[in-house]
């Protein structure tokens, strides 16, 4: 019986079809239909550090794209950015504002967003949207209320200073729409009403506290007031009553 041997030039030959197979067998994974690519990698939610992505994804859909034209209060506002500081943002993003459509977005409150996340978005609008300077010299009332208002001062307040668009008792006139809505005033805080006052909606051509009379702007105490007014406008059960006479649909007495 013969024995064969491998000679060095057979081993090698061996060794490079091994070889040969194993790169051809790998090329044919990577490029096999289905696999992953490079950009298909998912990225964990708490790892994702660029404001645009974050606000993109948590603020825009109410506070609008690039901070304006939202259905709430425009973030990329100047003079909202002077009166509100950091503490407000941040408590705002953190815990929401119960009672109202804004949510706790911080992982701490039942949200999905981390201490450092929420840090990035209170700092990119800082950095991307307040101006220095931007009032002008003029002493905006402060944020919060000192104390709280008379409602019936603030019926002469409004009539004085918000009457000529809100129209006669706020409900609507030529040039925007009713303030005292039960729906509308059920969705806001007395700090929000208060904060609209000061700031007001430029982008929806509502002026802020300095401008809704030329040379008068409103004192802190008139905002006060008038927020009182309001805030007693607001119905205890919004939607209720129902008409004398009617149920509500799909009640079975």
């Amino acid at each position: 019986m013969s024995a064969r041997f491998i000679t060095g030039a057979n081993f090698r030959a061996i060794l490079f079809a091994v070889v040969g197979v194993s790169v051809l067998g790998a090329s044919g994974c990577a490029n096999s239909p289905g696999r992953p690519g490079p950009g298909d990698v998912q990225i964990n939610p708490a790892d994702i550090s660029d404001f645009d992505v974050l606000y993109k994804q948590n603020c825009a859909g109410c506070h609008g794209t690039d901070g304006k034209g939202g259905a709430a209060i425009a973030l990329a506002d100047p003079v909202y950015l002077a009166i509100a500081d950091d503490a407000v943002l941040h408590q705002a993003a953190t815990n929401g504002i119960p009672g109202t459509s804004m949510p706790a977005f911080a992982e701490s409150a039942g949200g999905m967003l981390t201490d450092k996340q929420i840090a990035i978005l209170v700092n990119g609008i800082r950095t991307r949207w307040a101006r220095l300077g931007m009032l002008q010299g003029a002493n905006p009332p402060p944020y919060s209320s000192a104390g709280p208002g008379d409602s019936s001062r603030g019926a002469d307040v409004y009539a004085a200073y918000c009457s000529s668009c809100h129209g006669a008792g706020g409900r609507g006139g030529a040039k925007a729409s009713s303030i005292v809505n039960g729906s509308f005033l059920a969705l806001l805080t007395d700090q929000e009403l208060r904060t609209l006052v000061v700031v007001g909606r430029p982008e929806l051509g509502a002026p802020d506290w300095r401008n809704n009379i030329s040379g008068k702007p409103m004192s802190s105490q008139e905002i006060s007031d008038v927020v009182a007014w309001l805030s007693a406008q607001r119905p205890k059960f919004p939607g209720q009553p129902f008409p004398s006479g009617t149920k509500p649909a799909g009640e079975v007495r």
